[in-house]
């Protein structure tokens, strides 16, 4: 007989979470409060939706932690096809928004599948190297695997949604690894990367990928050669982040955040905004439960009762590393910008419900480590 024991959940993470909803909300609420769109609508809206976003994931995330996980296992493939179908129908009847056809319209809504995508894909793969447990590490699974995570980033890639397909990039490496890859292997992969890198700079990257990677050479190397306008999104969240110093200006009291010069900075740049009204002491408080949430994700996956759960355990893990090391970066100009949310602190509907779900998804894996009670 399983047991489930209240002490078996993770209550470092759901306190981390809890402290980082908190913290994104009262960003949320300075950001949105006198900024306006790129069509010079006010944003104050947002703030609204994202608290119905935000109670939509919390109901999500306790119905995931009472679903036995294992479960999904059986459901992998239909789960894979029809996000392979969903992706395809954006690319014909998406809607799109910010240079990208990455949404469907549902009524007065929309909804992005290649955010529930990065959760299918953990699932799929964790099928796939649980049935291959004890050939993990053989050339012809690890092809495999890439290209299940293969087919959904290039369909997300050709949006085009560069910043997506660099996180279900990670989410396959490190799951890759935690399903046997061998340290050759890995050295071979990034070889191999030297080349088609190449490649994809002269044939494959669109001219304004292409800016942001030269602006972001230029910014490290030599930063008076760097474009204003093409490095003011990143010069601006600099300045705001300096400007907060070691305690802040205050909520709803930053220059930067509240006369309109970062711009959106309620997804993207919100890391500006917390830089600036909260200091440097409230970016390090945001960093540090960021820190604790992925930690605690890692130590779900070392006490799985399974394989197939260690494994989404590893791949929640890519998932939520990948969007907090390239947001933070590219507002702190050590990454290129890539247009990626701060895991539960950016507005973003899509975004939250599925990181809230990787969360309960979590939580039922450290639920059911426990094999036998006496």
């Amino acid at each position: 007989m399983e047991t489930r024991r209240w002490r078996d959940l993770d209550w470092g993470i759901l306190v981390s979470v809890a402290v980082l909803l908190i913290i994104g909300s009262l960003a949320l609420h300075s950001a949105t409060l006198n900024a306006v769109a790129g069509n010079g609508l006010p944003l104050r809206p947002v703030f609204g939706r994202q608290i119905v976003y935000i109670v939509v994931g919390l109901i999500a995330m306790v119905a995931m932690m009472s679903f036995d996980y294992r479960l999904l296992s059986s459901l992998a493939r239909p789960l894979y096809v029809s996000t392979i179908l969903l992706l395809g129908a954006v690319l014909v009847i998406g809607r799109v928004s910010e240079g990208a056809q990455s949404w469907i319209a549902i009524g007065e809504r929309t909804f992005q599948p290649a955010e529930l995508g990065k959760l299918v894909l953990i699932i799929a793969l964790a099928t796939y190297w649980q049935h291959y447990a004890d050939r993990g590490g053989s050339w012809l699974v690890q092809i495999g695997g890439l290209l299940i995570a293969g087919v959904p980033m290039a369909l997300i890639f050709i949006q085009p949604d560069l910043g997506t397909t660099l996180v279900l990039a990670g989410i396959w490496l490190t799951m890759a690894w935690g399903g046997g890859m061998r340290l050759a292997q890995l050295i071979t992969l990034f070889i191999a990367a030297i080349p088609l890198a190449w490649i994809a700079w002269h044939y494959v990257l669109d001219t304004y990928q292409q800016v942001r990677l030269s602006t972001f050479y230029y910014l490290l190397t030599n930063p008076a050669a760097v474009d204003f306008n093409a490095g003011y999104n990143v010069i601006q969240s600099l300045n705001a982040i300096s400007s907060g110093g070691l305690t802040g200006t205050g909520l709803t009291r930053g220059l930067f955040s509240q006369g309109n010069y970062v711009p959106v900075q309620h997804t993207d740049f919100i890391f500006a905004v917390i830089g600036e009204e909260l200091g440097f002491i409230g970016g390090v408080v945001l960093i540090i439960f960021q820190a604790v949430v992925l930690w605690q994700t890692l130590s779900i996956a070392g006490k799985a009762r399974d394989q197939f759960g260690r494994l989404v355990a590893l791949g929640i893990f890519g998932m939520l590393f990948s969007h907090t090391v390239i947001n933070i970066g590219m507002n702190m100009s050590l990454l290129p910008v890539t247009g990626l949310p701060l895991p539960f602190v950016s507005a973003g509907g899509s975004f939250m419900v599925t990181t809230l779900i990787a969360i309960g998804l979590l939580q039922s894996i450290s639920l059911r480590h426990r094999h036998i009670a006496f």
